[in-house]
């Protein structure tokens, strides 16, 4: 399962890292530190705190303006429903949740899980995935 500096995931809620960190500092979300002594947030938490975010309408200080560059939305995976032939996937970028729908096939080759780093990339009416 990945892990998530503070600079990292404040970029995938969309937010300054000092915000991450002041969150991480009032227990919002729970970091833990590696070998370096780096504080890392596990992409399980992360996913779920991004969805608390995006439900309560965010929480944080600053107002940040949130673009799509060539329709590219990065951000975490917070969902993966997998069925026999199809699955679903849902990505939390910032505010935005985004849902695609693609091949149970796809899902496996790019070794989608929740909790990763992933780009849903928005063309007309289909959401692609990108891996990071």
């Amino acid at each position: 399962m990945p892990s998530y500096t503070i600079g990292q995931a404040a970029r995938l809620l969309g937010v300054s890292p000092d915000t991450a960190r002041r969150w991480a500092d009032a227990g919002r979300v729970t970091t833990h530190r590696d070998e370096g002594g780096r504080r890392l947030i596990d992409g399980r938490d992360l996913a779920a705190f991004s969805v608390e975010l995006a439900r309560t309408g965010g929480g944080g200080e600053e107002e940040v303006s949130h673009t799509s560059v060539r329709n590219a939305f990065p951000g975490i995976v917070i969902a993966v429903k997998l069925g026999d032939v199809a699955a679903q996937v849902e990505i939390q970028a910032g505010p935005h949740r985004l849902v695609s729908l693609l091949t149970r096939e796809a899902v496996e080759e790019l070794g989608l899980e929740v909790g990763m780093e992933a780009t849903a990339r928005v063309k007309s009416t289909s959401v692609h995935i990108d891996r990071v």
